[in-house]
């Protein structure tokens, strides 16, 4: 039977507007010139999808609604996935630099899924300088997170020029193929799901109220932490949550990223060397994270200073944390969970910067290992299902116009250091995308290591940022800072 959505998974559908778009990609550039034939086209990357797509489960489920709203989906398997509409090959036109092919994937970011279909679509871009093709692969964050979305890439890839034979699948016979339930047991499982709400909720609350200094938006309410600080000292739920380390109380700034997001997007993407971040992170005893969120908080000092908008207080950033093998909640797709923390942007000095950002990250990693922060696991949970996209909606709205719930959103994903090949042909980057919402701000900045490479992807809303390639330099010229001051 099809496998349905947990209510965390379901929130990424919920919020999804015109503007609020809810899907992930990678922009993967290939050198061909070893492949057969010295050319990749859509044909072969079809050719590759026949035969792997059983690795890649994501890739096959569409979903099927609940009658009246009143559950969460569920995925089904569709037994032939439709390639001529899922694979669409373009051209850029001359000269194929990197500026026009950032533009064509920021077009093709700022459109959503067709939720009748599997959530993904792929696009082969020809034309690119230097020989090269570019692979644009979005999916559905209902359907994966970032750690998954490796994965699903991995089943495409090869760990060498001459592709391997991936095991063989049957096409799963009729009573085989996953499929949803039928509308009657639909509705009875949801009204069930109704009548066990006011029992979620007590949970959530439970588990919440120690936890409301790191929740966005009502973090900012006045006296929030004063109660989680108290319910922990008192030690109410006796499980672990006195033994939370307290969060300093974190204003949300607000900035040029702040407010209500377009549908227009722009997009910049850059390369690092992995060798120079190590040696600044040897040199003065940090983690390589320490210094990629270092060289973003430089990056926007610059950038905001630039338009003489720089805050006096640092910027609220929410950083994603995988929960696999610890969340006792995480739904099948997203086990993930949000973090809260500062970025230095308010201070000058690169060593300054660089030994807040390790403060406030030792801090968030204290606080996770004392109890993982499940609270939108259980909140999603607590929520009827009915209830679930308006609330999302009518938050969103709230928290973009009252009180920004954080100033942007910046990833780190951790990636393969050995060269992949795709048909034969050479994975020269892999450059992520992310999502930008009217509550985490105009901007994501997303970072993933590959091969001796630390490659950032910048998605940003268009009018908010009409200059993101900037962005790429300031990182250039904040590493060069540290790597000077590291001798």
């Amino acid at each position: 039977m099809g496998q349905q959505l947990s209510p965390f998974d379901a929130q990424f559908l919920n919020f999804e507007t015109v503007t609020n778009l809810a899907h992930i990609a990678g922009l993967t550039i290939l050198d061909p010139s070893d492949a057969p034939g010295g050319t990749i086209n859509r044909e072969h990357l079809v050719t590759l999808l026949r035969g792997r797509l059983h690795l890649a489960p994501p890739l096959r489920r569409r979903l099927v609604g609940v009658p009246l709203g009143l559950d969460h989906p569920y995925w089904a398997e569709d037994r032939e996935v439709d390639f001529d509409y899922h694979v669409r090959e373009l051209a850029l036109p001359p000269p194929g630099d990197d500026h026009k092919l950032a533009e064509q994937v920021a077009r093709l970011h700022g459109r959503a899924l067709d939720r009748r279909r599997p959530l993904w679509e792929l696009y082969v871009i020809q034309g690119v300088a230097g020989g090269l093709v570019a692979l644009y692969t979005k999916v559905h964050h209902a359907a994966i997170d970032g750690v998954t979305g490796v994965e699903v890439m991995a089943a495409l890839m090869d760990f060498e020029s001459r592709p391997c034979d991936a095991p063989a699948a049957e096409p799963p016979k009729p009573d085989e193929a996953a499929t949803a339930p039928g509308p009657l047991e639909m509705t009875v499982r949801g009204v069930t799901r109704v009548l066990d709400n006011p029992l979620a909720l007590l949970r959530f609350l439970a588990d919440a109220v120690p936890r409301l200094d790191e929740m966005p938006v009502i973090s900012q309410v006045s006296g929030a932490g004063l109660v989680s600080r108290l319910i922990r000292g008192i030690g109410v739920r006796g499980i672990g949550a006195e033994r939370l380390p307290g969060l300093p109380r974190m204003p949300v700034p607000r900035t040029p990223l702040s407010g209500p997001v377009s549908q227009h997007r722009r997009f910049a993407f850059g390369t690092l060397p992995l060798d120079e971040i190590k040696h600044v992170k040897n040199a003065f005893g940090r983690t390589v994270n320490d210094v990629v969120l270092t060289l973003c908080a430089a990056a926007l000092r610059r950038w905001l200073a630039k338009r003489d908008e720089l805050p006096r207080l640092p910027l609220v950033v929410g950083i994603p944390i995988s929960t696999r093998g610890r969340s006792p909640g995480g739904g099948p797709a997203n086990e993930v969970i949000p973090a809260i923390t500062t970025l230095p942007t308010h201070l000058a000095d690169p060593l300054d910067r660089l030994r807040a950002v390790g403060d406030s990250m030792t801090l968030v990693k204290e606080r996770f290992s004392a109890a993982p922060a499940t609270w939108l696991i259980e909140f999603s949970q607590a929520m009827p299902a009915a209830l679930n996209a308006l609330a999302a909606r009518s938050g969103f709205r709230l928290a973009s116009r009252r009180a920004p719930a954080m100033n942007l959103l910046i990833s780190n994903v951790p990636g393969p250091q050995i060269p992949l090949y795709v048909c034969g042909a050479r994975v020269v980057a892999q450059y992520p995308i992310s999502v930008i919402t009217d509550v985490s701000g105009g901007i994501n900045i997303t970072v993933f290591s590959y091969d001796g490479r630390v490659d950032f992807g910048i998605i940003a809303d268009r009018d908010m940022v009409p200059d993101v390639w900037d962005l790429i330099d300031y990182l250039r010229d904040a590493l060069d800072e540290l790597m000077k001051l590291a001798g």
